[in-house]
């Protein structure tokens, strides 16, 4: 008989230090300006841990978070109101737009049929993705005058940097283009600076900021590097 060898156990430990996590959003929030910071939260606070991660950005202020999928939702909410999170991947099924509605929590709808989903789903305040050039997520502009898009309840009109960390025209070209996506369909707030972006400056802060990677220690661009603590630690 062979027995398969046993695995061995995790070398690898971690320290997270929340203090310097709250003071990473403290000091991100202040960079943005007029603007408040909200926190991207997904994958799990990216590997740092929700239930350690996020009761550090409630209590330093913080309170519009963002999580990628649905199976997000229910741990972030053993610790924030349903009505300070957004989906970003939207709802792709009607189960799922009913799950969002029933919670409470807001979905990030990228495309015509998830507006539909959401509708029939009588659905109340979602966000609304526009594609100004990430090509990625999102609705095109010219798909903006949709009937059943103008018929939503847009709280954020949020868009999605390419290269914000980069020194490139594309920057100012997709804010030129979300700036004319915001014309088009009713909304209450704008969005679209990643951590890269908020350095940008304050054209692109407008209300809400999405800082992610810079909140767990990572400088996605030399102008946060006196900003940004380090986060976690090998022990």
């Amino acid at each position: 008989v062979t027995t398969e060898p046993a695995t061995p156990p995790p070398t690898l430990r971690l320290a997270i230090d929340t203090q310097a996590l709250a003071a990473n959003w403290r000091a991100l929030d202040a960079l943005s300006g007029e603007a408040r910071a909200g926190a991207a939260v997904k994958a799990d606070c990216y590997g740092l841990g929700t239930d350690l991660c996020v009761p550090a950005l409630v209590q330093a202020g913080a309170r519009d978070f963002f999580v990628a999928h649905w199976s997000e939702v229910a741990p972030l909410l053993n610790h924030v109101p349903p009505q300070q999170v957004s989906v970003l991947h939207g709802p792709i099924s009607a189960k799922e737009a009913r799950y969002a509605r029933s919670v409470g929590v807001r979905p990030v709808i990228n495309s015509i049929h998830q507006a539909r989903l959401w509708v029939q789903a009588q659905g109340g305040a979602c966000n609304l993705m526009v594609d100004t050039g990430i090509n990625r997520l999102g609705l095109s502009p010219s798909e903006l005058s949709d009937p059943v898009l103008q018929s939503l309840d847009v709280e954020v009109l949020m868009s999605h940097l390419s290269s914000a960390e980069e020194d490139t025209p594309a920057n100012a070209a997709q804010l030129e283009a979300f700036r004319q996506a915001q014309g088009l369909i009713p909304h209450r707030e704008t969005s679209i600076a990643n951590s890269a972006g908020i350095a940008l400056g304050e054209a692109f802060h407008c209300d809400l900021t999405r800082p992610g990677l810079a909140l767990y220690g990572g400088v996605p661009t030399p102008a946060l590097a006196g900003h940004i603590r380090q986060v976690a630690f090998p022990q």
